[in-house]
């Protein structure tokens, strides 16, 4: 019989979600049936009862395993082990090599190893089918509240491997810094990811910036890895295929476009 479970973190919800029987899920974390948080889709999301992660709730639903971020509150994972349940912490991977360990640590752990693995191959064949040839191009992510990734997390090592080099870091900003609208518009990138939601990161400037690509990037494609990383490597293997000029040339200079805006279309899924 495979075990019951209760997540807590949206990432392990969406990675159980594609490992897991539906059965066996007997809820999964607030943040997934919220639009703004989700990293799955929404609709499969709300097939699963939510829970807000208090004792009461959790020890309401009686499972077998709560998983659960690794920066559970010390008291909660206590009062749980208290009240005798198995607590399985997961921590945030910052590369596709951790990504893809904890899926196959979450599959094991659901009783469907081999769900873990098909799901891995899966995230390896995108990786592979967006690696990108040629110069890096150079790009911001401007996340919500205006600030860039650093070097040492998920999304930037997908971006390297799409063939974006990091304009932010070459600048010397690191994680979660800010950037200033005027700051970006006094040193502009080749490509502006925009996946924020703040008045300065749509201003009507930043379309007269010569030679910079904008293009929308969903906030549920940043921060999470396991199934979201293919929406991810899709969506930038979409957006580095627009800053191709069709007959070569140099992307920073004669071969570049006018600045033009690359529609959302794939990684785009959370609908209320």
């Amino acid at each position: 019989m495979y075990p019951t479970i209760v997540s807590l973190n949206p990432c392990t919800d969406a990675i159980l979600a594609e490992v897991a029987d539906p059965a066996q899920i007997l809820a999964v974390s607030h943040y997934s049936h919220d639009p703004r948080a989700t990293s799955m889709d929404l609709a499969a999301a709300r097939r699963f009862r939510a829970t807000g992660a208090t004792v009461e709730e959790v020890l309401a639903l009686d499972p077998d395993v709560v998983v659960a971020s690794s920066y559970l509150a010390p008291a909660t994972r206590a009062a749980l082990g208290r009240l005798g349940m198995r607590v399985e912490t997961v921590g945030i991977a910052s590369t596709s090599a951790q990504s893809m360990a904890q899926v196959r640590q979450l599959a094991a752990l659901a009783g469907h190893p081999e769900r873990g693995e098909a799901l891995a191959k899966r995230i390896e064949a995108a990786l592979a089918a967006v690696r990108a040839d040629g110069a890096p191009v150079a790009a911001i992510l401007w996340q919500p509240d205006g600030i860039v990734p650093g070097t040492g997390v998920l999304i930037s090592e997908l971006m390297r491997h799409a063939g974006f080099a990091s304009h932010s870091a070459a600048r010397g900003m690191g994680q979660a810094d800010y950037l200033s609208l005027e700051r970006l518009l006094a040193d502009p990138p080749r490509v502006l990811l925009v996946a924020g939601s703040e008045r300065g990161q749509h201003h009507p400037a930043l379309r007269r910036v010569p030679h910079m690509t904008r293009a929308a990037f969903d906030p549920a494609l940043l921060f999470c890895g396991g199934p979201t990383i293919v929406r991810a490597v899709e969506r930038l293997r979409e957006i580095r295929k627009s800053v191709i000029p069709r007959e070569g040339g140099d992307l920073g200079g004669q071969g570049a476009r006018l600045n033009h805006e690359v529609p959302a279309s794939a990684g785009k899924h959370n609908e209320a």
